[in-house]
């Protein structure tokens, strides 16, 4: 399928990318609560390093789950569809999802990077600017669009051989 090898390699970085953050995140918890309970000086570098590699991991990861297609869904009315039906449904789905990602994350994501970097904003303990850590936000937008378009793309070919079936 044409479409696998255009989004496995980007499901490869993403998977390998979040592993890494998540594990990076269970290193920084576990020395946090050694540090503040056993040596009795918590360690404020690793607080935030924790809490920021959740928020990549939860916006990565959202992106990812939209890749493989297992994102929150109801699929009540789409459950028993297929053929031209089924194929509708994924593109008006995969429009919404879309939508979605330009104008709340991309735009307003790019708008918070932009405010935030103007603002000079830096994180207390790493000094380090937040739009650094912000700009997850349309990265996670970026590659739902890219997935969304990929797999609306991918339907409406299908439908478009359905139709020359007949």
């Amino acid at each position: 399928m044409q479409i696998e090898k255009i989004k496995k390699p980007i499901d490869l970085f993403i998977s390998s990318f979040s592993i890494v953050v998540m594990v990076l995140l269970v290193i920084c918890v576990t020395w946090q609560v050694f540090s503040r309970y056993v040596l009795q000086v918590p360690s404020t570098v690793t607080d935030e390093i924790a809490r920021f590699s959740m928020i990549w991991v939860g916006l990565l990861g959202a992106a990812y789950t939209v890749g493989v297609q297992r994102h929150l869904s109801i699929d009540l009315f789409t459950h028993n569809l297929s053929g031209k039906k089924k194929q509708l449904s994924n593109i008006v789905i995969n429009t919404f999802i879309f939508l979605f990602a330009v104008s709340v994350m991309v735009y307003g994501g790019s708008t918070l990077v932009s405010k935030v970097y103007a603002s000079g904003q830096i994180s207390p303990s790493m000094q380090i600017p937040m739009a650094y850590i912000y700009i997850a936000l349309p990265l996670s937008g970026i590659l739902m669009m890219f997935y969304s378009l990929l797999f609306a793309w991918d339907s409406v070919t299908k439908l478009n051989n359905m139709k020359g079936e007949q």
